[in-house]
């Protein structure tokens, strides 16, 4: 597979086409940005270990019959994927209260609802990625009402599967965040990634953030603990 031209850039990798028009190769960088662009660094080796992290969790879900545009690891940085047309919608499931949700309702972090809780944003950086509902969804013409059903629906089943998959490793998985995106024949799968760049990982004993959130609050050891969700999830 050839890398040909460069298409786009998101904020921790870059798309390029390839000589077939179905498909795309995804280069993960080592950059991470917290704050919508506030605060910006440059992570030793961290696209090395996301892209081996969401190669290892994408083929996971596919055995759970969860449609993904990953097709393959193509080297330590790069996946070939489809080529799909993204949502401008992002999902985020809530296990336990953390991160911005505690802050905005006043909760303490790590409290667990007796519900899980659900979340769409708008994916507008201008405008600080909002949360929504389902109907300024569909008048922003971002989705139909049938596909956010859907992705409610996939949301529900990815939840279910990760938190299984991460408690067998010692790991609690306190929230995440998840794309979709529309192949040509008008599917539904789901895109990006999922790595400590978009999940909440706490160790299950200890309750060690191994997440991004070590960089968002100046922990330090990012690598280090992204390092070892890799290890963990690869016995």
């Amino acid at each position: 597979m050839v890398k040909l031209d460069f298409l786009y850039e998101g904020k921790a990798k870059l798309v390029y086409s390839t000589e077939n028009k179905d498909l795309v190769i995804v280069h993960y960088m080592d950059d991470a940005i917290a704050f919508n662009g506030i605060k910006k660094a440059k992570i030793q080796n961290k696209g090395v270990i996301n892209n081996k992290i969401t190669s290892i969790i994408f083929e996971h879900l596919k055995k759970h019959d969860i449609p993904t545009y990953y097709v393959e690891t193509l080297n330590d940085r790069e996946q070939i994927c489809l080529n799909v047309e993204r949502l401008k919608l992002e999902m985020i499931c809530r296990n336990y209260c953390a991160g911005s949700m505690a802050k905005r309702l006043g909760i303490k972090e790590g409290f667990k609802p007796d519900n899980i809780i659900y979340e769409l944003c708008y994916k507008n950086e201008e405008l600080g990625d909002p949360i929504i509902n389902e109907h300024h969804a569909v008048a922003l013409g971002l989705a139909t009402y049938s596909e956010l059903r859907e992705i409610f629906d996939y949301t529900v089943k990815i939840n279910e599967v990760l938190k299984e998959f991460f408690s067998s490793k010692g790991i609690l998985l306190i929230d995440f965040k998840i794309e979709f995106g529309r192949t040509k024949d008008g599917r539904l799968v789901l895109v990006d990634e999922i790595s400590p760049d978009t999940c909440r990982l706490w160790d299950r004993e200890t309750l060690r953030i191994l997440d991004k959130d070590r960089f968002r609050r100046d922990m330090g050891d990012v690598t280090g603990s992204y390092q070892e969700i890799l290890e963990r999830i690869s016995k």
